[in-house]
């Protein structure tokens, strides 16, 4: 995820012209707050229904989001986001480097998925971008097809991307608010999709 910003940006100037990437989106409309509240509830039913083994992921993703948007939370959302959050990253932090060894780290396997994890970044911002180009041509020019490569799951590093990226070609483009709604699709498609790949391989 951190290669983001590096693996992108010649992709996107690669696929998508000048003028494409110049195009200035316009302003997002209005959320009322029953959308905000509704939405991870939803997302989390409809998922729980049809593949229940992403539920947890899912869950723990769509409860942060709730206890952000509901507005009685604010201190939990707080503790969230600061000190729960970093408690969170020093014990991953401990975890896994206290296994990531030479033997372990430096390995024919480790190498391979690190090789697939830049194939599968470079495929999916290719399918992003795309998809924006054919949301660009299907509404004549009102969407920014950069967009479309903040489509993978690397939040919110994707959508400053094409905020970038946006930005020279036009200094008055402003695309961060615009890409970070394909940026948290991705990170729910990529959940669902975790979700899959536990059924499919479950014992």
């Amino acid at each position: 995820m951190a290669l983001i910003p590096m693996i992108q940006p010649p992709f996107m100037r690669l696929l998508t012209t000048k003028k494409e990437r110049a195009i200035k989106m316009e302003a997002l409309r209005p959320v009322s707050k029953l959308e905000l509240v509704a939405f991870p509830i939803l997302v989390t039913l409809i998922v729980g229904l049809i593949l229940p083994d992403a539920l947890p992921l899912i869950g723990f993703l769509m409860a942060g989001n709730l206890l952000t948007v509901s507005g009685v939370t604010d201190r939990l959302s707080k503790t969230a986001q600061n000190e729960l959050m970093n408690i969170v990253t020093i014990f991953l932090g401990i975890s896994v480097g206290a296994t990531a060894n030479a033997m372990n780290f430096l390995s024919w396997n480790t190498i391979k998925i690190i090789l697939l994890g830049l194939a599968a970044f470079c495929v999916s911002t290719i399918g992003g971008l795309l998809g924006g180009k054919l949301m660009c041509w299907l509404t004549k020019g009102k969407i920014n097809p950069l967009i479309g490569s903040a489509g993978v799951s690397a939040v919110p590093m994707a959508a400053r991307v094409s905020q970038k990226v946006g930005r020279e070609e036009n200094p008055d483009n402003y695309l961060l608010m615009h890409a970070m709604g394909p940026n948290v699709a991705g990170v729910i498609g990529s959940a669902v999709a975790a979700g899959v790949f536990l059924a499919l391989f479950k014992l």
